[in-house]
């Protein structure tokens, strides 16, 4: 991930979030297998602790509305969160499509990583840790050391990164940046945090991570960004119009839950 400008050049990245999550059971690996087919350039994932010290793709705190089962996802074990099914909500679970889809058993991140790492072509996996959450600094712990088991965590710069970590808690941006100095991060949140410069400079965020919504609000994010330094990650880019903007103002990666149709746009314009 260049610090600014990574889709000037052409058109914004786009970034399968939770996976083809409009066709397909958000962060499930049938989500991902999907958006790696459609083209996508990245995907994007949620991650949080199980009881017994797992990383697991669930974007909840709890796994009531995307499961078959109920209750908070950090006082829960490995075992018992993979007995659940995380699919058939998805489209009532009715449509033969989504039938057939593909696996929707609960997604670990080491499963995802082995996902991205082994398609035949590079794609960056952007990893996203939910704060506030009882286990704390310990997720982004757990974090990097899987990266580093994947051999992922001390790039040779952070251009040449296959793994981007995002936040909205400054605090966790910072012990990424303090332990992995090359890894990509980016600090998510609302212009409000951008304009000053103070936040993603005092915690050494690689990019800023505002939504479609505060963006339309500060298109110069895009600008001050850049004369920082940093490049710019739009989050959840879905509309058409919305998508002929990032690009027209400079958005490097776009982060979108229809990565096909965001993609065949971005070609068209």
């Amino acid at each position: 991930m260049t610090p600014a400008g990574d889709g000037v050049a052409g058109h914004p990245f786009v970034v399968a979030h939770r996976g083809a999550s409009i066709d397909r059971p958000e962060h499930t690996l049938a989500a991902y297998d999907l958006a790696l087919q459609e083209g996508a350039d990245g995907v994007e994932c949620d991650v949080r602790l199980s009881s017994d010290g797992h990383l697991v793709c669930v974007h909840d705190r709890r796994v009531d509305r995307t499961s078959t089962g109920a209750g908070v996802v950090s006082e829960m074990t490995l075992s018992q969160l993979q007995s659940l099914d995380y699919g058939a909500w998805h489209n009532g679970g009715q449509s033969p499509e989504a039938d057939n889809a593909g696996d929707t058993g609960l997604l670990t991140l080491d499963a995802l990583v082995a996902l991205v790492l082994d398609w035949h072509r590079p794609v960056k996996i952007f990893i996203e840790t939910k704060h506030p959450v009882r286990y704390g600094a310990m997720v982004e712990r757990k974090v990097l050391a899987l990266l580093d088991r994947f051999g992922l965590a001390a790039p040779a710069s952070a251009s040449r990164s296959r793994a981007v970590v995002m936040s909205f808690s400054a605090a966790a941006v910072w012990r990424i940046r303090r332990a992995a100095p090359l890894l990509p991060t980016v600090l998510l949140g609302s212009g409000a945090r951008y304009l000053g410069g103070g936040a993603a400079t005092t915690v050494g965020a690689t990019a800023i991570g505002p939504s479609i919504e505060t963006l339309r609000e500060h298109p110069e994010l895009v600008d001050h960004a850049a004369a920082r330094g940093r490049a710019l990650y739009c989050w959840t880019v879905d509309e058409a119009e919305d998508v002929d903007f990032c690009r027209d103002v400079g958005v490097a990666w776009i982060a979108t839950n229809q990565p096909a149709r965001t993609k065949a746009r971005l070609r068209a314009g």
